[in-house]
């Protein structure tokens, strides 16, 4: 059914959650279940997806797993772990994935058949659910364990790509196979292009959603928004976040200890005319930086006054974030050298390489911005391998 409400079409996607719970899913039957989830894995009508497998599939869910932020996405940015505990309403195991390990031990997954993943992607390369979910796969391969992954909407459409492809030696943790930052995947695609083309070759399912379609951004997908993490509270935080996101190799503050996370930005020794002039040549369609102030109350320059921008989005087809945000990195830095400052190590747990790099996903790209490269120029360059990156994907996509 569509929904015309202004100018937005809404269409009742159901989700991979929704759809196994439904009706019963033959592969599953008498199997041994494990959930990979957070608190955001719910329905339309937010009911958690654990209540709903059990409903559907009695006695079969044996223990839940839970990425980065923890279970109930309560643990607040980078390296700040879970532990392994006991989810109060089941009474089943909960395994940590990002706590004194971020794969699995085989012996975690002794107790089951089937891994089932049910995760909010963001259609981000950094965001690092979709590592945790590689890691599973690789651990399921060596103990003939399957896993199925219940897909999801990527919120900020499956349509349109943006950025370099990651290099071999910016691997880690925020990227581990070479995609460009805002990837155009579903969750399940993404693990299937993974388990591909890392050669894990593990058993892997995807449950499709109903009347998802490439060109949806969220709102019109009919689901409501359950934050997936606790910097990540609404959509218009998903739809600049794969820009935004690279304030964290810096001091420049992505707003974490706002109301706004990652839609202001700032620091206090920035002018808001200076960063406006220094950006008059480069083409930001699609957004308008309103100039303003905020006082972060946690990270960086936390207690203090920071001049900055919050970034409306004006239309959602047009607008880069990759290039905004990579536009006002370049003048923030060329304007403040002596203020300006990249975060050290370490940095998901990589100890030694710069964050900057590792986040960007190509040093080189990080140079040629530093030495006035200009943002045309980059998008020229990369421009190839994104074609690349397209035809790579055909043999995974799995909506039209």
């Amino acid at each position: 059914m569509h929904i015309v409400q202004g100018i937005v079409t809404i269409m009742t996607v159901m989700t991979g959650i929704e759809r196994v719970c439904r009706s019963a899913h033959a592969s599953l039957a008498g199997k041994r279940l494990g959930l990979l989830a957070n608190q955001a894995s719910t329905d339309r009508c937010f009911g958690h997806g654990r209540d709903l497998l059990r409903a559907a599939y009695p006695d079969q869910l044996t223990c839940l797993f839970s990425p980065q932020h923890g279970f109930f996405s309560e643990k607040q940015d980078n390296m700040i772990e879970s532990d392994h505990g006991v989810d109060g309403v089941t009474g089943l195991p909960v395994y940590s994935l990002y706590g004194e390990t971020r794969k699995p031990y085989p012996s975690m997954f002794a107790g089951i058949d089937v891994l089932l993943v049910d995760l909010i992607d963001v259609g981000t390369r950094v965001y690092t659910f979709i590592w945790t979910v590689v890691h599973c796969l690789e651990v399921a391969a060596a103990t003939g364990v399957k896993v199925m992954i219940l897909d999801r909407p990527n919120p900020i459409g499956g349509h349109l790509v943006e950025g370099n492809i990651l290099r071999p030696d910016c691997a880690s943790f925020v990227g581990r196979c070479a995609i460009p930052m805002r990837h155009g995947l579903t969750l399940g695609e993404l693990a299937l292009l993974c388990n591909r083309e890392l050669s894990i070759n593990a058993e892997l399912e995807v449950v499709r959603m109903d009347c998802w379609q490439r060109q949806m951004f969220f709102p019109a997908t009919g689901q409501p928004w359950v934050f997936p993490s606790p910097n990540m509270p609404s959509f218009t935080a998903a739809l600049v976040y794969p820009g935004q996101v690279i304030w964290e190799g810096t001091n420049i503050s992505e707003a974490r200890g706002t109301t706004l996370p990652f839609e202001l930005f700032g620091a206090p020794f920035l002018d808001h005319r200076e960063v406006l002039d220094a950006l008059r040549a480069t083409d930001l369609p699609g957004c308008h930086l309103r100039p303003l102030r905020f006082e972060p109350t946690s990270g960086k320059w936390m207690g203090q006054g920071c001049a900055g921008f919050q970034i409306h989005v004006t239309d959602l087809e047009e607008f880069r974030p990759y290039r905004t945000s990579l536009a006002l990195f370049q003048a923030i830095r060329s304007l403040y050298p002596d203020q300006f400052a990249y975060k050290p190590p370490p940095y998901e747990y990589e100890f030694e390489r710069l964050p900057m790099d590792l986040i960007i996903g190509d040093r080189s790209v990080r140079e040629a911005l530093e030495n006035g490269v200009t943002i045309a120029e980059l998008e020229q360059g990369w421009q190839g391998e994104l074609d690349e990156y397209r035809e790579r994907c055909r043999a995974v996509l799995l909506y039209d």
